[in-house]
């Protein structure tokens, strides 16, 4: 059978008609007017106002750190339960992160080990150059309380919401916290670029400087003149049509990743064993991808088994996110708490979620779940 993807692009039907208008008006190289209105689009959706279009959210993120004074040398506080770019940006500006576990009601940033963190920092002398709160799986970080803190110490907060387009918390769209925030539009997301980024923020200088950064810190002059290190990081005219195609059907898509949650949670939670992510009580999920734990004892088989009986029908799940302090990479980092998402790394996986999933394909996934669970057969 054809393979069933954890979560394949979809497309909404307008991106040939906006990408054959970039070609058409042979604005193909970064930069353009499609750049341009994508940014004022996607700034006016999260609610911030201002916006600049990358080539990633890795690079968001770098440019991010850079642009609030991350260098050499400096501490930057991190979500452990995430995907790599999150801390391997702050490597690139030569700083050092300091993984924090996150807590059970929602898979991201700990609010309470945070907090004992920045008090130990501050009794100390040694607060760290930034905090960067993970908002995971589609879900914000709990900012009501991670926000107030990070003012009370002086520490900035960078929120990546590479995953969570369309999440809320409190009643803001995810990307509005913070002194500025980036996501991710990689093949995946939610909505996609094919690759691409955004950096956005409230503060219109940071991100007119990262807009100079992205391009190469090309100083104004006639002649190529450079007074500072730049990167090649702007998205191109073609993608960002790309990008304003799939925009359009964002609440589209989100609805029906949360119908893939539904229908999953109402398919499965009855089994011994199984528990889904939470989707804490402070705002919305999107779902992006639906990620359950499995407890081998209770469930009568491993989150791997599962894995690869699905992986055997031709049907992708994966592992949730391996936690950055298990990573050999950062294996000298330190670590405040651990366990709990080492516990959901262990037993946590991904089930397939397209915004595309045939529903025939959605219930053979449900049925080799359902046909793994031992305990059900004895």
């Amino acid at each position: 059978m054809d393979r069933v993807y954890l979560s394949p692009p979809h497309m909404s039907g307008r991106e040939p008609e906006l990408v054959q208008d970039a070609f058409a008006s042979n604005w193909i190289a970064p930069l353009g007017p499609h750049v341009d209105a994508f940014e004022r689009e996607f700034a006016a959706r999260v609610g911030v106002r201002h916006a600049a279009a990358l080539s990633s959210g890795t690079a968001a993120l770098h440019l991010a750190l850079l642009l609030i004074g991350v260098g050499a040398g400096d501490e930057v506080l991190c979500s452990s339960l995430t995907f790599s770019a999150s801390a391997n940006a702050i490597t690139y500006c030569g700083a050092r992160p300091v993984f924090i576990d996150c807590d059970a009601a929602s898979w991201n940033m700990d609010p309470d080990l945070l907090e004992t963190e920045l008090e130990r920092c501050a009794a100390t002398g040694t607060l760290p150059k930034a905090v960067l709160a993970v908002d995971l799986y589609g879900q914000c970080a709990d900012y009501t309380r991670i926000a107030p803190i990070c003012e009370r110490f002086g520490v900035p907060l960078i929120e990546d919401a590479a995953e969570a387009l369309g999440a809320t918390c409190a009643g803001r769209p995810a990307g509005s916290f913070g002194r500025a925030a980036a996501f991710s539009f990689n093949g995946n997301k939610i909505i996609t670029t094919s690759g691409g980024g955004m950096l956005v923020s409230g503060d219109e200088a940071l991100i007119a400087r990262g807009r100079f950064l992205a391009t190469q810190a090309r100083d104004a002059a006639a002649h190529y003149q450079h007074s500072t290190i730049g990167y090649n990081y702007r998205m191109s005219n073609v993608l960002a049509a790309i990008g304003r195609g799939q925009l359009t059907v964002l609440e589209e898509r989100i609805a029906a990743r949360r119908a893939n949650f539904e229908a999953y949670t109402g398919a499965l939670a009855d089994l011994p064993g199984i528990a889904f992510m939470p989707e804490a009580p402070y705002g919305r999920c999107t779902r992006w991808l639906t990620c359950l734990t499995i407890d081998p004892e209770a469930f009568g088989a491993s989150r791997e088994d599962v894995r690869l009986a699905l992986e055997a029908e031709n049907i992708e799940s994966r592992p949730v996110w391996k936690p950055m302090h298990l990573q050999p990479v950062f294996a000298s980092c330190r670590v405040v708490g651990g366990a709990v998402s080492q516990r959901i790394f262990q037993h946590g996986l991904c089930l397939p979620s397209g915004s595309n999933l045939d529903a025939a394909d959605r219930a053979r996934t449900i049925a080799i779940v359902r046909r793994c669970c031992r305990a059900v057969r004895r």
